[in-house]
């Protein structure tokens, strides 16, 4: 029995994985916080999640989830 391999893109469909660096289509406000993620933002090491849609990552010294329709491959 095979385990499928979990294949994340991002919002030009260009394959994701671990350790990336990804770049911010979008302004996106933080939830909780009055903190806004700006547009261009470079994210670096992304770590890929159990849902394809959605990467962890660190931002401005915080940990989060970002949908991937957001992010392009930097």
């Amino acid at each position: 029995m095979q385990e499928e391999e979990l294949i994340v893109k991002d919002s030009n469909g260009n394959r994701l994985k671990d350790g990336d660096s990804v770049i911010l289509i979008k302004s996106l406000p933080v939830k909780g916080t009055s903190i806004t993620l700006k547009k261009g933002m470079v994210i670096k090491n992304i770590k890929l999640t159990e849902d394809p849609k959605e990467v962890d990552c660190k931002a401005d010294k915080m940990r989060i989830v970002l949908k991937t329709e957001f992010l392009k491959k930097g």
